[in-house]
């Protein structure tokens, strides 16, 4: 395979708030100090002498380096802030780093803000010309492709209709069919996505996933949903403070970004309340020690509430996520079922799971408290612990992500029978 996108140490640097407040002759100084290599004569300096950077300068982008090879599809992550959507502007040639290289090889289609890349003034129709043009294409080659795109964003009602009238939506539908069946050698997809409806959101990631795997081309993909990450890419990049700080497989980048600040609280523990009732303290009380749960042994979940005045229509749940912060599971007690907060006191609650089938992985708790339609207390990512199958063994080893949980079975076969 070879490489089409090349990033060779890129530092992007901004300075915050200023457009300039230079005279010209010392544009021209720090140019011409510039252009023979010498130190910025207008550089602020500290104290003691020494040049410094000055407080307005903000680098979004520092000392980035990888490479890209044709047919991959590539994952970026990261919290907000950690440079992504700067580095996609570099790779989209929108705007220029600061210092370092990009070494892009084929057609670039980038699909990073709702209204990028079409003039408002112009039709749907126009502006799909316009993309094509831009990305050196003939007339002749867009109208060949120009049904599809039409068919795939579902706006031909509107598509003689200038854009800016569209919504985000038909906005979003549109560039990405454009991005997509103007065959770019590189799609760059921004979060932007979001804004589409879940179906169009699957088309989409079908739609990335058949340009990369039937037709070579090389995808880069920015989202904060770690589960379409996760099922449409091999290989990530995880970013923080504008640094690269892990490039490889997407299931690790994942792990690491969602450990990422976290602090992992296995009993929840919260003060009362002393008007409503509360969750004060949630424990989950597994198979083995250190918070380790086999699978297919008992798991326990404890709550004490705080009652400090009786209601009724109270019920209390709780989900289990995934490493991926979904909800695999869901259990509840209703206040009909159980008397919860009929009375004042502290009541003590079990919720025991004879089986739990939860396949291995790491594991969350979110809690839920309501009365009624009115909700008393949400709380999330509490109550760590971990799956594990020990003393299981197959033939073929566990894998990691294979499923969400094991069910019991058996497997029987029909007497063999010879064919005529």
């Amino acid at each position: 395979m070879s490489v089409v996108i090349r990033a060779e140490n890129i530092s992007k640097r901004y300075r915050l708030g200023v457009i300039n407040r230079r005279m010209l002759y010392q544009d021209l100084q720090s140019g011409w100090a510039r252009l023979r290599g010498k130190e910025d004569p207008n550089r602020p300096v500290s104290h003691n002498g020494a040049r410094v950077e000055g407080d307005d300068t903000f680098w979004a982008l520092r000392d980035v380096n990888f490479d890209i090879t044709s047919g991959e599809v590539i994952g970026i992550i990261g919290r907000n802030g950690a440079g992504k959507s700067t580095l996609l502007k570099v790779l989209s040639e929108i705007t220029a780093p600061t210092s370092g290289a990009v070494k892009l090889k084929g057609r670039v289609a980038s699909l990073l803000e709702v209204g990028t890349g079409f003039h408002p003034e112009l039709t749907g129709r126009e502006n799909v010309f316009l993309n094509g043009t831009i990305l050196g294409m003939t007339k002749a080659e867009v109208r060949s492709r120009f049904d599809e795109i039409v068919a795939f964003s579902e706006i031909e009602k509107f598509i003689d209709t200038p854009v800016k009238r569209y919504s985000s939506g038909m906005y979003v539908r549109l560039a990405f069919a454009v991005a997509a069946h103007l065959r770019p050698e590189i799609l760059i997809v921004d979060e932007v996505l979001a804004v589409g409806d879940a179906a169009f959101q699957k088309r989409c990631m079908g739609k990335m996933e058949q340009v990369a795997d039937n037709e070579g081309r090389t995808v880069i993909f920015v989202s904060h949903n770690m589960q379409a990450v996760s099922t449409l890419t091999h290989r990530c990049l995880l970013m923080n403070d504008g640094r690269v700080t892990f490039d490889g497989p997407t299931d690790q980048a994942i792990g690491q970004y969602l450990r990422e600040g976290a602090v992992e609280e296995h009993v929840y523990v919260s003060p009362p309340d002393g008007e409503e009732p509360r969750i004060v303290r949630a424990e989950v009380v597994t198979s083995e020690p250190a918070y380790i749960q086999s699978t297919g042994k008992t798991m326990e979940v404890r709550f004490k509430v705080h009652v400090p005045r009786a209601m009724r229509d109270a019920a209390i749940s709780f989900q289990v996520m995934n490493a991926y912060e979904q909800p695999v599971m869901h259990l509840w007690v209703f206040d009909s079922g159980l008397p919860l907060c009929q009375e004042t006191g502290t009541v003590e609650l079990v919720c025991k799971v004879p089986k739990l089938r939860l396949y291995m992985g790491k594991y969350t708790l979110t809690l839920h408290f309501v009365a009624g339609s009115r909700r008393l207390q949400m709380v999330e990512r509490v109550c760590a612990f971990e799956v594990v199958l020990y003393g299981q063994s197959r033939e073929i080893d566990w894998q990691p992500g294979a499923c969400a949980y094991l069910e019991e079975a058996t497997w029987s076969a029909a007497e063999r029978t010879t064919s005529c």
